[in-house]
């Protein structure tokens, strides 16, 4: 199946490089662009794309308010945002995930990283890059801001074998390695991940991520002095 891709960005320029490359590649296509938020959240809803590009400074109504309103909307419950940010480490690209975003890349990736991360968000796979992971998690999701329903209590739903899953979500595990730690096929570690999700009303395992965090199930290490 071609993967169909909305391009959420300001500049003309970087809009038309992104289109070049994705569009040569024979699985994903570019179904749309916009120049502003406002522009995506109306393109998302006529064009149905699997996948949006999304920048977060844009005029109108910025990524984060585009990505609220887009994963808000349960028509469009099949669309997945994939944050690109010049900063690898931004609150606002926290915001985002919170929000409803599957995940963020910064803007320096290697061309065939970012064809990657489209199809990894298109399959419903979280999409954080390492290094941003990393500071991400140290300087916001140890706040303590719990998301509405992100509380220790919330948890109880979960069996003592999917909390243990959704810790390694958290870690940044994939379903191959969660399956390798726990000696399971990758088919029942996926099971595990999606009784989950569905569990605690997860879009993705970026969402699993987030509330693993503010219900303090994982705790990050502070910051490197």
């Amino acid at each position: 199946m071609t993967v169909r891709v909305l391009l959420a960005d300001d500049q003309t320029l970087i809009r038309a490089g992104f289109r070049a490359l994705v569009d040569s590649a024979p699985d994903l296509c570019v179904v749309g662009e916009a120049a502003t938020g406002r522009e995506a959240v109306e393109r998302a809803r006529a064009t149905r794309a699997d996948v949006v590009l999304m920048d977060i400074r844009m005029p109108d109504l910025d990524g984060l308010a585009a990505t609220r309103e887009i994963t808000a909307d349960e028509d469009l419950a099949g669309v997945r945002v994939l944050i690109l940010t010049t900063f690898e480490v931004d609150e606002y690209v926290f915001e985002a995930l919170r929000a409803g975003a599957s995940g963020f890349l910064g803007k320096g990736v290697e061309p065939a990283e970012l064809l990657d991360a489209i199809r990894t968000v298109a399959a419903g796979e979280a999409l954080l890059s390492p290094k941003a992971t990393r500071g991400l998690i140290a300087r916001f999701l140890a706040q303590p801001d719990p998301r509405p329903g992100a509380t220790p209590a919330r948890l109880r739903v979960l069996t003592e074998r999917e909390r243990e899953v959704v810790t390694l979500v958290a870690a940044g595990l994939s379903n191959e390695q969660i399956a390798q730690r726990l000696v399971v096929s990758p088919l029942t570690a996926k099971t595990h991940v999606n009784r989950a999700m569905a569990k605690l009303d997860a879009r993705d395992r970026a969402q699993l991520v987030v509330i693993a965090y503010q219900s303090g199930l994982v705790r990050a290490d502070p910051p490197a002095r």
